[in-house]
């Protein structure tokens, strides 16, 4: 009887085709726990064996600090900040001028101020008992905020602008217009039919005579060396029928010869001969042309 051995490719086959019938027969096969392939040797114990695996618990477990959210702010009715609310404009209630009030009586209990005599500061105007009001003739007008000191005397058919300004021992004569800002200091001496503009400065102890014209912001001086050394102040004077530009300046104790005529805009640093012209800066002296040879006419 021969009996033939199995070739290895029918062990293979069989070992392929037992798996599958162990499956067919128990369908939970593969969810079975394989148990691991141990060695029961101390070697094989000491090489093969696997580790045990850390068991992790919640209070061993260590997590990354976590960011906290910013918590919200609770806004609360009295912590809001509420922008000013825009008060509408109340009905205009118009009273009545009170004609009669009450007068407040003047405060003496502060002590008075006091300078030192070299400064030569005061309050007010003392004026000397043997001072007298201002005597205007007749016919004047005077306008708003012009002041006029004592011991002023004025001619008839007198006018003035707004914020004229006339100090004391000042003789005006009749037919005289003053202008608006204009500043006449005190012992000035004006006479007849002279008409001064707007914004003219005229110094102490000037002299101005009949039938003269000054234009507006014409200013004469009376100091030949200012605040440097004592001088005695002595102002322009201006002969009749004389007639003087805008914008003009004179120094100090010059004379405006009759009849003459300064250019707009001229500094006149020299005296001016009769029926003369001075024009430019400083005034350069020319004769006067033949049908300029006329009185002022107002």
């Amino acid at each position: 009887m021969v009996r033939f051995s199995q070739t290895l490719g029918d062990k293979q086959l069989k070992n392929r085709q037992k798996p599958y019938e162990q499956v067919m027969e128990n369908p939970n096969y593969y969810s079975q726990e394989k148990q691991p392939y141990v060695i029961n040797t101390p070697e094989t114990d000491r090489l093969y064996s696997q580790p045990s695996r850390p068991v992790y618990q919640e209070e061993n477990i260590v997590r990354p600090p976590q960011r906290e959210e910013p918590s919200r702010p609770v806004y609360r009715e009295e912590n809001i900040v509420r922008p000013p609310q825009r008060e509408e404009p109340s009905e205009i209630v118009y009273e009545r001028p009170v004609i009669e009030r009450e007068s407040v009586p003047p405060d003496y209990s502060k002590p008075e101020l006091k300078f030192p005599a070299d400064q030569n500061i005061q309050f007010g105007v003392k004026y000397s008992p043997n001072s007298k009001p201002p005597v205007i003739g007749k016919n004047h007008t005077i306008r708003s905020n012009s002041i006029i000191y004592n011991d002023v005397v004025i001619g008839d058919n007198f006018r003035t602008g707004h914020n004229v300004v006339i100090r004391e021992n000042t003789n005006i004569g009749d037919d005289v217009l003053i202008g608006t800002n204009t500043v006449i200091e005190g012992d000035v001496i004006i006479g007849n039919d002279v008409s001064i503009q707007s914004n003219v400065y005229i110094p102490t102890n000037s002299v101005i005579e009949d039938n003269v014209f000054i234009g507006p912001c014409a200013c004469f001086t009376n100091d030949k060396y200012p605040v440097r050394i004592n001088y005695e102040l002595q102002g322009p004077r201006v002969r009749r029928g004389a007639s003087i530009g805008g914008n003009t300046t004179f120094l100090s104790n010059v004379e405006i010869g009759e009849g003459s005529i300064v250019a707009a805009g001229a500094i006149v640093i020299h005296s001016v001969p009769p029926f003369y012209l001075a024009i430019g800066t400083p005034a350069r002296i020319k004769p006067l042309p033949d049908h300029l040879k006329v009185p002022n006419r107002f």
